[in-house]
């Protein structure tokens, strides 16, 4: 996570789409715990999208409708995952070069 006096990368977007930040020294301050419960539940979400595109995808009669829906699922989920994962330090900030 961030250490004291390190802006927190929040797992929303404000207006216009721009990051929003927190800046506390509070790990267990209100507005710190809603960050770490929505990641939570963006996380587990990504999980669930997964194991349905697994089963999906294994599905020779699925619908071409509902695998662009779900790829349009996976693909928010993707992008939270992502954030969840700069906010917490795994991955360089969106503007810089990604290493795999």
């Amino acid at each position: 996570m961030t250490t004291p006096n390190e802006l927190r990368l929040l797992p929303w977007s404000g207006p216009g789409g721009k990051p929003c930040y927190l800046s506390t020294d509070d790990p267990g301050g209100y507005m710190s715990r809603l960050a770490d419960n929505v990641e939570a539940v963006q996380l587990g979400t990504a999980a669930q999208l997964l194991e349905m595109a697994s089963e999906s995808l294994a599905d020779e009669d699925a619908e071409p409708f509902e695998l662009r829906r779900l790829g349009h699922a996976l693909a928010d989920a993707l992008r939270d995952v992502l954030r969840v994962a700069v906010s917490r330090g795994h991955l360089p900030a969106a503007g810089e070069a990604h290493r795999i």
